[in-house]
Parts: C-alpha cells; sequence; structure tokens
C-alpha cells in the first residue's frame, strides 16, 4: 500500500494550528512568530514534508540565532519615522536570519549613561539606533565594538572620530529647493521653527533654508526664528504662542523643521487670527498624516520611511560581515510636496 504524502493539513493538526499559518511559517512569512516558526519545521522535517524530508533540525535552524538590538529614545508609534520604517527593517534582517529587539532608553538611562537593564551586550549581533540624539550616549553605544547603524544622529557628530554608520533622509537639498521655490514665487522674508542642534537632519535643513536665502540675497532674520531648545514645546504649552508675540512683524513664510511643529504653530496662527497662507505660508517635513488632516493641507517633504529602513538593515547586514570597511554615511531622496499651505507655487 503507497504511503500518503505528508501535506500542510497534516503538519498544521499535528500541531494544532491553522493551515494559513503552518504555510505562512514554511514560506518564511515575517509576520509568522520565530519560535512558532521553528515549531512548524521541526514538525515539517519530523513527518518528512517534501523538501524537508533528508535535513535534520539543526541543520536548518542553526541559522536563525542572530540578534539586533534595536536602541531607541521614542517607541516607534511616537516617532516621526514611524512604524513603516520599522518594518522594511524587520523584514530584511529576519531574510537574513536576525531576529530584532527593541529597547526602550529612557532619560534616566542617558543622564546616568547607563544601558538598559534587558539589554544583554553579549548576546548582540548588531544595533540600530533610531532618534538617538545624546552625543555622550552615543559614544557609550559605539564604545561597545558591535556593529552599529544610527538612523539618524546627534547634531554635533564628527565623521572622522564617530564609530559607526549613519543612515540619513536626504535634508538639506530638498529644503533648499522648497525655499527656492517660494522666492521665486515672489516670498521675500523667512523664518525659521525648530532648533538646529535637536538632531543632524534638523541641522541640515537649517542648512539648506540659509543656503538659499544667502544665494537670494536676503539676510536671516533670527528675529523672525524660532530656534529655542525644543524642551519647551513639551514643558510650556503656550512657549510657541509667547514666541509668536514677541515677533514684531511676520515674515511671509516660515519653513518648519518638522510637519509637528508646523501643524502646532498653524494653530497657533490660527487662534490669532493670522490666515494659512495668505498671511503667511508655512512649509514642514516628514509627509506625516497630520500633513493632510490639518487645513490647509501642509507643504511638505516625503521621507520614504519604507526604503530607508531596508537600507538600514543592510549596512548593518554589511557591517557585521565585514566589520573592518570604512564607515559609512548614506542619504536616502526626500521629495518636497507642494500643498495648499503655500499659496502660489508649484
Amino acid at each position: 500500500m503507497t504511503k500518503e504524502k505528508v501535506t500542510i493539513q497534516d503538519i498544521a493538526d499535528a500541531l494544532g494550528i491553522s493551515r494559513n499559518t503552518a504555510s505562512k511559517a514554511l514560506n518564511g512569512r515575517s509576520e509568522i512568530p520565530e519560535e512558532t516558526r521553528n515549531k512548524v519545521i521541526k514538525k515539517a522535517i519530523e513527518l518528512k514534508y517534501k523538501q524537508f524530508s533528508y535535513l535534520e533540525s539543526e541543520q536548518l535552524l542553526s541559522k536563525n540565532s542572530g540578534n539586533i538590538a534595536l536602541l531607541t529614545a521614542n517607541l516607534p508609534n511616537t516617532s516621526h519615522f514611524g512604524s513603516t520604517l520599522i518594518s522594511g527593517l524587520e523584514k530584511r534582517i529576519s531574510a537574513e536570519g536576525y531576529n530584532l529587539s527593541f529597547h526602550i532608553i529612557r532619560e534616566m538611562d542617558q543622564d546616568s549613561l547607563s544601558l538598559p537593564n534587558n539589554f544583554d551586550v553579549s548576546n548582540v549581533d548588531g544595533i540600530i539606533c533610531i532618534e538617538m540624539f545624546n552625543p555622550a550616549y552615543s559614544e557609550i553605544i559605539t564604545s561597545l565594538g558591535v556593529p552599529t547603524i544610527f538612523i539618524d544622529c546627534a547634531s554635533t557628530v564628527c565623521y572622522p572620530e564617530f564609530k559607526a554608520d549613519i543612515l540619513l533622509m536626504e535634508n538639506q537639498h530638498s529644503i533648499y529647493q522648497l525655499t527656492k521655490k517660494l522666492i521665486a514665487s515672489g516670498y521675500s522674508s523667512f523664518g525659521f521653527i525648530g532648533d538646529y542642534n535637536h538632531c543632524l537632519s534638523f541641522n541640515e535643513r537649517w542648512l539648506g533654508f540659509n543656503r538659499a536665502l544667502s544665494e537670494a540675497g536676503i539676510p536671516l532674520d533670527l528675529g523672525q526664528c524660532i530656534v529655542d531648545d525644543d524642551r519647551l514645546f513639551f514643558s510650556k504649552p503656550t512657549w510657541l504662542e509667547e514666541r509668536l508675540n514677541e515677533m514684531q512683524n511676520l515674515p511671509s513664510a516660515f519653513i518648519c523643521a518638522n510637519d509637528f511643529i508646523a501643524v502646532s504653530f498653524m494653530k497657533v496662527l490660527k487662534n490669532k487670527n493670522i490666515s494659512v497662507p495668505h498671511d503667511v505660508a508655512i512649509c514642514g517635513f516628514d509627509n506625516g498624516p497630520e500633513s493632510m488632516i490639518v487645513e490647509p493641507h501642509l507643504t511638505t517633504v516625503h521621507i520614504y520611511s519604507n526604503e530607508m529602513g531596508v537600507k538600514a538593515a543592510e549596512m548593518l547586514l554589511s557591517r557585521i560581515n565585514d566589520p573592518e570597511q570604512p564607515y559609512q554615511v548614506s542619504h536616502i531622496f526626500t521629495k518636497p510636496l507642494v500643498r495648499e499651505s503655500t499659496a502660489g507655487i508649484r
């Protein structure tokens, strides 16, 4: 009597899971937990299912032993990078057999320059840092001797001395081009809102803004800018309004360091019956969901978050495979998006 072929349903029944889950696990789908995937593969080997019939479990599962630690000062859903970047990152490293563990770096950890309790450096093959802008804490991380990539970093980083790879969205040229478009459309005075020392990305946006003004012969008026320490955004709710009240004259346009700042400032302007864009134009950066919810819709710069996640993973994997290669600083292109908050430009 011919023995019946083993099916995916047989594997699922043996483990008490759905056929769909078993199928996804065998196909390496990233949404399936590693523990479940390993159980499915072991059962497939036991039952001698198709391509697994000649394998021992150690042969297949030994690949999935690496660990990548993600260190961040903010939960992914509160970061302007958002879950899209994390998704692209996780899929890419999972395809190479690595697990991704999350470690939230609290303010007290940064102040004391101590690693989180659940972080075991001896069990980490690589580190990814997102929104880690404390220079002293960044030095602690790079001194561990573990392959590391920073997605954005402190504004004071000096590349020849910084022992880690860095990935950024393109900042300077996109803001430069956006400011040039406003100048060409007749806008003649400009303010910048955001702490340009908050991070390297903000600093590069500030540089692009200043470059456009300089080339057009427009003097920078710091009296029309709000570039204070950005912690005031959270510690003092009335701070933006107070700073606006101090301005003797409004510029014709504001360039904001990100969409969160731009939307917050638009609310302050509305409370003072200042119309956007008729009285003043507003630009942001990030193309976050709020940019299309606020009225008028916000002119901004789109970040390719998923692609940044994939690129960060590839840079880190390359560093793990070849630790002695020169450090890299890479930028992923961004795309200015002109909307209703800036009248008269294309």
